[in-house]
């Protein structure tokens, strides 16, 4: 039974991932059966299953095919099987389906608490006395022309000369990525990621379909040693990062790296997604691949879902203007219309009122005294950070030698506690040891929670995870 369920499953990621497409013929009894080392009869019932529920279809004399309709992209299943203790896809939903009273040390985003919550209140007031229209209408396609312009006068501050048509809001910084794939990417088209990176841009590059291959990360940015063999061996479209403080790691992007990087972009031909979500966290600006490149093949994005809030669906594209143009028209094909107006006029009063930047100094100052207690607190336990972070609310750190962070995180969310193991981040599945703590979903209860894992012997953790 066990092996039928096994065959059953394979049949089903390569339809998902359309290594069998609609109408093809599939392998016969006794091949598949030789090549999957089970007896012919172990694959007539899974076949038999399968066309029960209508995914294949037995033609007598000729064999079994590919039902004529296409199967649904399932995307946890566009790729081989993760243990779901480290399938980016399942810690995400962990984080944000758990309830009041479960612990998130390993969610991407700051308490409810930390945020600016009268200023939103005060702006949600101010505007709901205004104009109707932002209440009922559709959003102007490249969103807000306001927003727009500020976005425009803050990037120049940096140094990035950008006219406010090259800027187009999307619904949140995930849409933005997402956009910018749909633009440029096709199925099998390769996409370079940091090894390790943000978890969802794995998640979302399963459901377009491409190969992904992971460069070494490193204190200083992407190895860029191996960025450029990995650009020239695997020809990919598209390279996705973090700059400022990376995600997990916390670490800054150097200068050298940064030259370097873009030299084997050019050569190479690879358009660079510079996610920028993290950088008001930065007590001084590190280097910005798009400031460096002027937006010649590097896009930059973000949103305001860390530093204002989660519930603030709203993020941005900075690209060349021929770029604009075809990503305008798809917003328009998948969401038609730019992001909701009441979200973008809401950011717009916040980064407007004067209140912002205060806001943002207070959250640094906290999270730097956070990160040194929690820090402190994770070395008594045995633990050690890979480096210690400019900024931001993360802690990217080694376990005690000998321990298995998925272990440890399925025997923690036995007890509500959710953790983020090393391995959710990483291309290659090189990271066991490691773990990302969010320093501000982070409380003693947590500390002492992980301290009682980690004082119980391996096996028992493993057993109390199977429990």
């Amino acid at each position: 039974m066990a092996r039928t369920k096994d065959l059953v499953e394979d049949i089903r990621r390569r339809l998902a991932s359309r290594s069998f497409a609609p109408g093809e013929r599939l392998p016969s009894i006794r091949r598949y059966a030789s090549a999957m080392g089970v007896s012919p009869s172990t694959v007539v019932e899974a076949y038999d299953r399968l066309s029960a529920e209508g995914v294949i279809r037995s033609r007598p004399g000729s064999g079994f095919y590919v039902a004529g309709l296409p199967l649904a992209l399932t995307v946890g299943e566009a790729e081989p099987r993760l243990d779901r203790e480290i399938d980016p896809l399942w810690v995400s939903r962990q984080s944000l389906d758990t309830g009041p009273g479960v612990l998130r040390p390993g969610c991407g985003w700051l308490p409810a608490e930390w945020m600016p919550q009268e200023a939103i209140g005060r702006a949600l007031r101010k505007l709901s006395k205004g104009e109707g229209d932002r209440l009922a209408q559709y959003g102007a396609t490249q969103g807000s022309p306001a927003l727009r312009r500020l976005l425009a006068r803050q990037f120049a501050g940096e140094g990035l000369d950008v006219a406010p048509e090259q800027i187009l809001l999307a619904g949140s910084g995930t849409q933005a990525v997402d956009l910018v794939c749909r633009f440029l990417l096709q199925p099998g088209d390769t996409v370079l990621l940091d090894d390790p990176c943000y978890f969802n841009f794995q998640a979302l590059l399963r459901a377009h379909r491409v190969k992904i291959v992971g460069v070494p990360y490193t204190p200083s940015g992407p190895d860029a040693e191996r960025f450029a063999e990995a650009a020239r061996t695997h020809s990919p479209k598209l390279y996705i990062t973090n700059s400022a403080i990376h995600n997990p790691t916390g670490a800054s992007l150097s200068p050298a790296v940064a030259h370097r990087l873009l030299l084997a972009a050019s050569a190479y031909d690879v358009t660079i997604i510079e996610d920028d979500i993290f950088s008001d966290f930065e007590p001084e600006p590190s280097p910005r691949l798009a400031a460096l490149d002027g937006l010649d093949r590097v896009i930059r994005i973000g949103s305001f879902s860390k530093t204002l809030s989660a519930s603030l669906r709203c993020g941005y594209i900075a690209a060349k203007p021929e770029w604009i143009d075809g990503l305008t028209d798809l917003q328009v094909a998948t969401n038609f219309g730019g992001p909701s107006p009441l979200s973008a006029d809401l950011v717009l009063e916040l980064l407007s009122d004067g209140s912002y930047r205060k806001h943002v100094a207070s959250l640094r100052a906290r999270l730097a005294k956070r990160r040194k207690e929690v820090q402190a607190r994770l070395e008594g336990l045995g633990l050690s950070v890979w480096v210690e972070p400019r900024g931001g609310f993360t802690l990217w750190c080694h376990l005690p030698e000998g321990r298995d962070a998925a272990e440890i995180a399925k025997a923690a969310l036995v007890e509500n506690m959710v953790l983020a193991p090393g391995n959710v981040f990483s291309v290659s599945q090189s990271a066991p040891s490691l773990m990302r703590f969010n320093v501000a979903q982070t409380p003693p209860q947590a500390l002492d929670l992980l301290a009682a894992l980690l004082a119980r012997p391996s096996a028992d953790v493993a057993r109390s995870a199977e429990a």
